[in-house]
């Protein structure tokens, strides 16, 4: 669903029901600029990011990431070189 920010702000209570099953997409002065999303779909795509980076984190450690620490002594001893 997609409404205008003037539509949102003058029935935002019918419009946060909505967001409970569907997003409302708001148009402001001609451009897509927010989503009103139920806190339930919120945390589900909050879960989904947190489960990717935590993934890309573990592949990165297995494929031979030293860690912050070592990064940045690494960094410093460089840049002391230089």
């Amino acid at each position: 669903m997609e409404v205008t920010a003037t539509e949102l702000k003058n029935k935002l209570g019918m419009y946060l029901d909505v967001a409970k099953v569907e997003p409302v997409i708001v148009d402001k002065t001609g451009r897509k600029t927010a989503v009103l999303l139920s806190f339930a779909e919120y945390e589900r795509l909050t879960a989904l990011e947190d489960a990717y980076w935590g993934k890309k984190a573990a592949d990165a450690e297995q494929e031979g990431y030293v860690g912050t620490e070592q990064s940045l002594a690494f960094l410093k001893d460089k840049h002391a070189q230089a």
